[in-house]
């Protein structure tokens, strides 16, 4: 393959629900730039995209895959992404790597759920969309109805270039508005025959030309006064007109295809190349907000956008040359860990199959094979020019689980594969919560999960369950109280004595200290002669005071008597929870001159902070949720049912492009399988995002549940 210079390189995304004809588009489009010479399909499970076992059982995609292809002078980088909003990391990732998108439309089902999922994420990553209506040639085609669903939900930015002369089996031709010509294709390779439009297709077609030149016009100034002075334009006019509404995300050029028969491939191609802009127009920043020119003549600076595990290769990171010029056997280091890199090899990729190149220059995606220590979001670059570009901003996580092997001993193994697959796609992200005492997978969605699984239990040969993840709840307490204990031990020679009176009082953030308390009708004044203030690890602070007079304690027991209130506070009395927002005040105690020690006063702070704490009007606090849900108007009252089912509290309603978007404030503890939930109510066409925010007292109710549940687990125990 011969080196390809910046402005003759195309980076196009390939978007749309499943089952549209992305994967089988894209084998159309290598076939017609000859680097297959054969067309795959799905259902023969022979595609160069769709190559893992688990993507050719489902019959779908599910891991975005970059690919190639060489026409009239160009080099198309092609990635074919997932169809399903569970998998969006790939779309993501795809995203950050390419300059423009094709929306792949199925004619029999016209705008589907995932259309307008990817429209909303190009909008907001900004790049412009090619809209290919695909499958006209299926018998259910309506193109009719297709275009319709895309000017509802698109509106004006639906400019059609071309119509099907018919439908269905018939599909062989279209008229191009355009250009003014019919294209009649003889074969399903691809092979068309350009001739005149028909008189009887003309008062269509000069419907459609005059819509589009004024959609053409409508993007400038300059061509709108042409315009309105001449009443038409030119062709090279209106391709200005076109690439600039393009460019700005006003203009949606929408085409005519069968990929499967290679019917209008070729014709796409060709309007990308002319009006799709090419990696010199829309250059990268770094992470400090500033410019990198895609100069081949720049610095050599790389992104590496992901990771795998191949059998037989070992590490393949797949990276975009971000400026200047990557040659084989090139140095460069990593700026956020100062570790160099030499690039042994570099491919161009299509799927499985790589072709060597010797070199790429800015604009150019291919990948490369074992680095030492590079992930996918990290930049490689050349010596003393040590840049770090913005990294892939990944959706947050929209579900949750507990993960656990069904064999204890494989649990070490089940970390590796769990780590390995986190750094392979970030939207899984792993992590062991203390605190819980589970390992949390979360990802995407329900699907996204199950995806993980399969591979655990059919590529490792691991066995393993998932379960709803604990909460982690806090408590604390809302007023004051008092206690004592005294423990005692005497088994022959020198025993255990400490005795702890202790008072709690909970801490608000901004309220002065207190020395007098009112404790059951009597008044009780303390002699405060020490403070220490101690900010927990998991929120919340602790406040400890010294109000010992006379010797009752000796100061060298102190530390061990916080030491005991500590450990009730990481487990707490209530439902072994974190406690937090707690005044301890140690006023008074007992000592023995020989059998007390610091484990004796330990356990007697811990015992008596227990039962203050249980008196002091104890409370759980649950973690609440953020979310907001973007739905259709017309399933906004089943997500309201459910949420209040939910014990969440509306915080606001908005309209946006068609959408209702809802704010909620929910219990985490009523999120489990909520992605799942929301697809099902909304057919799927709805999405949410959500973060963790404040935590809040539970409900009564819920309280009683909560405790009555520890004390079944402890007398499990």
């Amino acid at each position: 393959m011969k080196t390809y210079q910046t402005g003759n390189i195309r980076n196009v995304v390939l978007l749309g629900s499943s089952k549209s004809g992305k994967t089988t588009l894209s084998e159309a489009m290598m076939f017609e730039g000859k680097v297959i010479d054969r067309r795959g399909t799905i259902e023969a499970k022979n595609t160069i995209s769709d190559n893992t076992e688990i993507e050719q059982l489902n019959q779908r995609s599910i891991y975005s895959t970059p690919l190639y292809t060489e026409f009239l002078d160009n080099k198309f980088n092609i990635m074919d992404t997932p169809g399903a909003d569970d998998f969006i990391g790939g779309v993501v990732s795809s995203f950050k790597v390419s300059d423009a998108g094709i929306l792949v439309v199925n004619a029999q089902q016209g705008v589907e759920v995932g259309t307008e999922i990817f429209v909303r994420y190009a909008e907001e990553h900004k790049k412009p969309l090619v809209v290919a209506i695909n499958q006209l040639d299926a018998e259910k085609a309506n193109y009719e109805n297709t275009v319709e669903t895309l000017k509802q939900s698109f509106g004006k930015k639906i400019a059609l270039i071309q119509f099907p002369v018919a439908t269905g089996a018939g599909f062989d031709s279209f008229v191009d508005v355009l250009r003014m010509k019919l294209y009649t294709f003889k074969d399903e390779n691809g092979t068309r025959v350009e001739s005149e439009i028909p008189e009887n297709l003309m008062d269509q077609t000069n419907e459609l030309r005059a819509a589009l030149v004024e959609v053409a016009a409508e993007s400038t100034e300059e061509l709108m006064e042409k315009y309105f002075e001449e009443g038409e334009l030119c062709f090279d006019d209106m391709i200005k007109g076109l690439n600039t509404g393009f460019l700005q995300g006003s203009i949606m050029p929408t085409f005519c295809l069968s990929a499967k028969k290679d019917i209008g491939v070729k014709r796409l191609m060709e309007f990308v190349i002319n009006v799709a802009p090419s990696p010199a127009d829309r250059n990268e920043h770094s992470i400090d907000g500033n410019e990198i020119p895609c100069d081949a003549n720049g610095p050599t600076t790389i992104f590496i956008y992901k990771n795998a595990l191949e059998q037989h290769l070992g590490d393949v990171s797949y990276f975009k040359v971000i400026s200047g010029k990557l040659t084989e056997g090139q140095d460069l280091v990593n700026p956020e860990n100062g570790n160099k890199e030499r690039i042994s090899t570099i491919y161009a990729v299509a799927g499985k199959k790589r072709e060597k190149v010797s070199e790429m220059v800015a604009g150019d995606i291919g990948c490369t094979v074992k680095l030492k220590s590079v992930k996918s979001n990290q930049t490689l670059c050349a010596p003393g020019n040590e840049i770090v570009v913005a990294p892939i901003v990944y959706p947050q996580a929209k579900f949750r689980t507990a993960i656990k092997a069904v064999d204890e001993k494989d649990e070490e193994k089940l970390g590796e594969i769990l780590n390995k697959a986190a750094a392979e796609d970030p939207t899984y992200i792993v992590h062991y919560a203390k605190e819980l005492k589970q390992t949390i997978l979360s990802g995407q969605g329900e699907q996204h999960i199950n995806t993980l699984k399969w591979m655990i239990n059919n590529v490792h040969k691991l066995e393993i369950e998932f379960m709803a993840p604990r909460i982690s709840y806090r408590e604390t307490i809302t007023k004051v109280a008092t206690a004592s204990y005294r423990h005692k031990k005497q088994s022959g020679g020198a025993g255990q004595f400490g005795e702890v009176h202790l008072l709690l009082e909970p801490f608000v953030e901004g309220t002065p200290q207190n020395n007098r308390f009112k404790v059951d009708g009597k008044e009780m004044v303390l002699n405060i002669k020490g403070k220490e203030e101690y900010t927990m690890d998991w929120g919340g602070k602790l406040e400890y005071y010294n109000c010992i007079v006379g010797g009752a304690i000796d100061a060298r027991f102190m530390p061990a008597i916080l030491k005991g209130i500590m450990e009730k506070m990481e487990e707490g009395p209530l439902t072994g929870s974190y406690a937090r927002d707690i005044r301890v005040y140690v006023y008074d105690g007992k000592m023995h001159p020989v059998d007390s020690n610091e484990i004796s006063f330990k356990l007697a702070a811990r015992n008596a902070f227990k039962e203050a704490f249980r008196n002091a009007g104890p409370k759980i606090m649950e973690p609440m949720c953020n979310i907001e849900i973007m739905v259709p108007g017309e399933y906004m009252g089943d997500v309201m049912s459910d949420l209040q089912g939910r014990r969440a509290m509306i915080e606001g309603m908005s309209s946006v492009k068609g959408f209702e978007v809802l704010k909620a404030r929910v219990p985490l503890a009523e999120l489990y399988k909520y992605s799942t939930t929301l697809s099902s109510l909304t057919s799927g066409r709805a999405s949410f995002t959500m973060e963790e925010s404040e935590y809040q007292q539970v409900p009564s109710d819920v309280q009683e549940k909560l405790l009555k549940a520890y004390q079944e687990e402890e007398k499990d125990e």
